[in-house]
């Protein structure tokens, strides 16, 4: 949603990177760039007013004059004053002493209040909570039908003894009342709350009817079912596509029905997104949730520091180890610490097991949006096909248990096998078995502790260093024979200095010049720390192999 302004804000401060001085004519145009950019995205007017005035304050203050990169500095300024407009801090759903949490939703029709309240009751079930939803929306054409459908994907229970409007056309336009006919709404909602409490739920969500636009009658339903059922929070769905209206619609439910939270829905849309930048600012109420996706799982939690980072194109590593964290099964995660530590191969059952973990953690193109500077890569990441993980999970369910655990056993005609069985060309899954080899490749080198291939800075990583190479032997014989003579003089020497530091070496510690330990002064030494040779001489006599400490026999070969 963000990705226009992100590609402007992004452009902005290319031009401010690098400068080791920051003058006032950079500030203004800094801020005449996110002033266009933010109007572009439809954020609304006071918010851009607010936020560029305190941009503007900061960066002409020494706050950037004295840093030592000042570009980075306004940066940092600028994503400051995002989370501030955002929210500041993150909101949590305040929940009763005394069960159960009684939960409103309010908002337009068409915002996505119904979708919104199965999200709510899968997340809050993931937590560990015990929700049920109530079907208090009798007016919208088969709103009841719809709630009950989402309730059974989301595995939560839904009240709903009124049917509601199932005819086919809206009670609005053909009543005007709105509820005439279809039950009273206040009375299912004082009523849901009350079996919520009988089975012991220890939260409740009740679902309430919207209209296409503000009117009264709308505003005095939902201050009816508040009075009735006195919630202890009051989220307010908006649709977040739909721009400036949305800055209007919140402050009239503001003043109508006094909501505690926001509920960003829609967020995975295409709209420049000024409605998530504007409606906390304006109504001085928290974004609490958002929604990024059409399935059930597709809601977060909204934290105004990570989306600030995702708009500045900072990216959302934290929420990415967060959903790594709920995806990955903990049995799995300690079975690979085994098989890594065992200096096992990693194998194709392993990676399947891999593959179904990140797509547990939802859409890839998401995910990876999720890393710094993606934004950037925006072509490829459209460009990439989620179906390519569909047939290589088919090529490896093709392969038998056997060529799963020993793929280099994997033959010509079973890899012919293979890709009849997965419908692929044969060149597909030779790719695939390759790729596969270079991944294990790399894991038996981080076994070793040589980092990653090709990465400078890690510890084998980049070029590495050709070995010392042996001095080769001379070809003219004379030569040859002092370079032997010379070797054997070296071997001699290094015999001597063994058997002189384990029979005179001590506690002592090695003087310069001393390889073994002999001292260097004192005693019968000779000069310079070495033995003389009437010490050698004694030490010769006196030698017993037996007595020697363990390894020094192989100074004596």
């Amino acid at each position: 949603m963000f990705n226009n302004l992100s590609d402007r804000l992004t452009l902005t401060f290319k031009h401010l990177r690098g400068k080791g001085r920051i003058t006032e004519k950079d500030v203004n145009q800094t801020i005449r760039d996110i002033r266009v950019a933010l109007l572009d995205a439809d954020v609304a007017l006071p918010v851009v007013r607010a936020f560029t005035s305190a941009v503007r304050e900061r960066a002409l203050g020494s706050e950037v004059h004295e840093a030592l990169n000042p570009g980075q500095q306004v940066v940092k300024i600028v994503n400051d004053e995002l989370v501030g407009i955002l929210g500041g801090q993150t909101r949590t759903l305040q929940f009763a002493k005394n069960p159960p949490t009684v939960i409103m939703l309010a908002g337009l029709q068409g915002s996505g209040k119904t979708t919104l309240a199965g999200k709510l009751a899968y997340w809050l079930k993931q937590q560990g909570h015990t929700p049920m939803l109530v079907a208090a929306d009798l007016q919208r054409p088969n709103a009841v039908t719809q709630l009950e459908i989402v309730g059974e994907r989301a595995g939560v229970p839904v009240f709903a003894p009124e049917r509601g409007n199932v005819a086919g056309y809206d009670a609005a336009v053909e009543f005007g009342t709105g509820t005439r006919g279809y039950g009273d709404p206040v009375g299912v909602a004082r009523a849901g709350v009350a079996e919520a409490g009988r089975q012991q739920r220890d939260v409740v969500i009740v679902d309430t009817a919207g209209r296409l636009a503000i009117d009264m009658e709308l505003m005095q339903q939902a201050r009816d079912i508040r009075d009735a059922i006195r919630p202890d929070e009051v989220l307010f769905v908006i649709d977040a596509m739909i721009g400036q209206v949305a800055v209007e619609t919140a402050q009239a439910f503001a003043d109508g029905v006094d909501f505690t939270g926001v509920v960003l829905s829609k967020l995975d849309g295409d709209a420049r997104g000024g409605a998530a930048l504007s409606v906390a600012h304006v109504t001085g109420k928290p974004i609490m949730f958002a929604s990024t996706g059409e399935n059930t799982k597709d809601f977060e939690v909204f934290h105004p520091d990570r989306m600030a980072s995702r708009i500045l194109d900072m990216g959302d590593v934290l929420t990415l180890i967060e959903q790594a964290q709920r995806a990955f099964d903990q049995r799995q995660q300690d079975e690979m610490a085994r098989k890594f530590l065992a200096d096992e191969d990693f194998t194709f059952d392993d990676f399947l097991s891999q593959l179904a973990a990140v797509r547990k953690m939802g859409n890839l193109k998401q995910l990876l949006g999720m890393m710094p500077g993606m934004n950037q890569m925006r072509d490829q990441l459209n460009a990439l096909d989620d179906k390519e993980f569909d047939r290589v999970e088919a090529m490896v369910r093709s392969m038998t248990p056997f060529e799963r655990t020993h793929p280099k056993q994997i033959n010509g005609s079973r890899r012919a096998r293979i890709a009849r069985g997965s419908g692929v060309h044969v060149s597909e899954v030779n790719g695939l078995l390759e790729r596969f080899g270079e991944a294990q490749k790399m894991i038996r080198q981080l076994k070793r502790g040589g980092g990653m291939p090709g990465m400078p800075g890690s510890p084998g990583g980049g070029k590495k260093k050709a070995p010392p190479k042996k001095k080769g032997k001379s070809g003219n014989p004379a030569k040859r024979a002092q370079q032997e003579r010379d070797a054997e003089l070296k071997a001699k020497q290094a015999r001597e200095n063994a058997i002189a530091g384990a029979l005179g070496g001590g506690e002592e510690k090695p003087a310069p010049g001393s390889g073994f330990g002999a001292p260097a002064q004192g005693g019968q030494g000779g000069q310079g720390g070495q033995p003389s040779q009437a010490d050698l001489a004694k030490a010769m006599q006196d030698f017993d192999p037996n007595k020697l400490p363990k390894g020094f026999d192989r100074f004596l070969k």
